[in-house]
């Protein structure tokens, strides 16, 4: 319930965001009309189809993505149509004489004259193809519905969530439109010049037309904007999200851990590696810590260290580690490199590869990391989401074993000292959010709105505010990655953070890159992928740290050029 109200929440706070500016005028064009007949129908069809399109671009696939660039093209002629009529009165009189004309005789015959069920019809018309358009920031409440959808599937409840969202959003504007039809009386009574604004309303509707034609909806009203509501969405998401109360939950001595409930079964891995595959029945007795991860994945290579040192200190006393790997891009499904990933991390215990989400879903996650610890009795005891609060975890570890009958010996906590990408960082002084560089996932671009599936040619931009990010050089922009097409493409981004990490591959060959900060060789900041002129060979599809600054961490620009085609890029993340 927490979270429907969150969806709708962010959708509300869509009403200062400047990507629903070129919706508007869409909205304030039939202000003059009833609310119910007008107002209510357009706001309705508004909502209702943006949650089916989202539905459909979050877990779809490609179909859908292309039925909704269709879609928008419809919606675009549909509104300029609409905006050609307002703005030449005469037009519109002939154009819409036969459609008055049977809706009369349709209103007539079914209320005997006293309904207005055409204004009904065409505003809920004009409703559908505006929420075909309608492209709100997608702030962190947005994302992680969207997110959610992908890993879990189609549901009734992610239509449900986005649809919450959607009539936040349609509340906001509801209200805009109710104090913007009195304005818009007044401006009548009071200046006599109805047909000017019309004409000017008309005006509007087509110079929104070509903004979200251009994709300036989403990129340069974004860029321009000094209000952003991702903040707010991100501080309601820290202080309402169900998961707090629970983290907390019986974590003094005194008080026993919840029973969260019985550990699912963990059928449907594709692989297994460390072990023969395990079974519910099989660790009935023991203490289990199921870890999900991936190993693209920065905040879960920062939280390995711990989960090695407790295998290693635990696994003698009772403990059983499993750590359940969850993919998130396509390549991390590939047995080999998931292989070659755990070898590398020196990771030992079992590692079943949840290709399938299997288990994922039975686990009902939704996090990377995650980790959830088993008692004796085969019941989940506590868990805990993301990166830190490592001696509060080993704690729950051995407070398990002990009530298990086991001999724990050493009660002090593991000392971990992490090096190269696994070191972690102090959060606060991160500001840069991870940026998925695919069309499906990613943020706007500095350079304007990306042609997707096909290569373009792409002006280096000037980055001027923080976490803009642009493409220079000739580049494809696919739904899960950007790919290389010719030698001398760069990626530039304006971050602040100690770290710098960007998930790469190959198509072919390794790919070689060079890395700078500020336009110069990164000297002692380079990362343990990259030298200190920057240079560093893309060998296999990972996570690479290119830049790990050794001074006070302040804002700066990042650019890394490939000196060969055929780069994947999938996504930074910051550390």
């Amino acid at each position: 319930m927490i979270l429907f109200l969150l969806s709708y929440l962010g959708g509300a706070l869509t009403i200062v965001s400047p990507c629903i500016l070129p919706v508007l005028p869409f909205v304030f064009a039939r202000a003059d009309q009833p609310f119910v007949k007008s107002g209510l129908p357009l706001l309705l069809g508004m909502a209702v189809t943006f949650a089916g399109v989202a539905t459909l671009a979050a877990v779809g696939g490609g179909w859908a993505v292309q039925a909704n660039s269709y879609g928008r093209t419809a919606a675009l002629v549909v509104l300029a149509a609409f905006g050609l009529l307002l703005l030449f009165p005469a037009i519109a009189d002939r154009v819409t004489r036969p459609l008055v004309a049977l809706g009369s005789r349709l209103s007539a015959s079914a209320t005997g004259g006293q309904s207005n069920a055409s204004t009904f019809v065409a505003s809920l018309l004009l409703g559908v193809a505006t929420g075909l358009l309608w492209a709100p920031c997608a702030g962190p409440v947005l994302g992680l519905v969207l997110t959610g959808a992908a890993l879990q599937g189609a549901s009734a409840s992610t239509s449900l969530l986005l649809l919450a969202y959607a009539l936040g959003a349609a509340t906001s504007l509801a209200l805009a439109l109710l104090v913007g039809g009195r304005v818009f009386a007044t401006m009548k009574r009071g200046l006599g010049v109805s047909e000017w604004i019309r004409r000017a309303l008309g005006a509007l509707v087509l110079l929104g037309v070509v903004a979200i034609a251009m994709g300036l909806d989403t990129g340069l009203l974004t860029r321009l904007s000094l209000t952003s509501t991702g903040g707010i969405e991100q501080s309601l998401l820290d202080r309402f999200h169900p998961d707090d109360a629970r983290k907390s939950a019986g974590m003094t001595k005194s008080e026993p851990l919840a029973v969260e409930g019985a550990m699912p079964p963990l059928t449907g891995a594709t692989l297994w590696l460390n072990s023969p595959p395990l079974t519910r029945e099989q660790l009935k007795g023991k203490v289990v810590l199921v870890d999900f991860w991936t190993y693209s994945c920065i905040n879960c290579l920062r939280s390995l260290p711990y989960v090695r040192a407790w295998a290693e200190k635990y696994g003698p006393r009772g403990l059983v580690v499993i750590g359940v790997h969850a993919p998130e891009f396509a390549f991390e499904k590939d047995p080999d490199n998931v292989r070659r990933a755990v070898k590398d991390l020196g990771i030992s215990y079992p590692v079943a590869l949840d290709n399938d989400r299997a288990i994922w879903r039975a686990f009902d996650n939704h996090y990377w990391p995650a980790h959830y610890f088993i008692d004796g009795q085969g019941r989940i005891r506590y868990h805990h989401y993301g990166e830190g609060h490592y001696a509060q975890s080993e704690k729950v570890i051995q407070r398990l074993l002990s009530k298990n009958g086991d001999a724990l010996g050493d009660m002090n906590t593991v000392k971990v000292a992490a090096t190269g990408i696994g070191a972690g960082t102090r959060m606060r002084d991160v500001k840069s959010p991870e940026t998925y560089l695919s069309y499906s996932r990613g943020r706007i671009m500095a350079n304007g709105k990306a042609v997707r599936d096909a290569a373009h040619d792409y002006a280096a931009p000037t980055l001027t505010m923080l976490n803009q990010w642009g493409l220079a050089g000739r580049w494809t922009v696919g739904a899960e990655n950007i790919t290389g097409n010719t030698a001398g493409g760069r990626i530039l981004f304006r971050f602040q953070a100690r770290d710098v990490h960007l998930v790469l591959g190959a198509t072919g060959r390794p790919v070689r890159y060079r890395v700078t900060i500020d336009g110069k060789a990164p000297g002692a900041d380079h990362g343990v992928d990259t030298d200190a002129q920057g240079h560093g060979t893309v060998s296999g599809q990972r996570l690479y740290q290119l830049v790990r600054l050794k001074g006070p961490v302040r804002e700066r620009t990042f650019a890394i050029e490939f000196l060969d085609p055929g780069v994947q890029a999938f996504a930074f993340t910051f550390g």
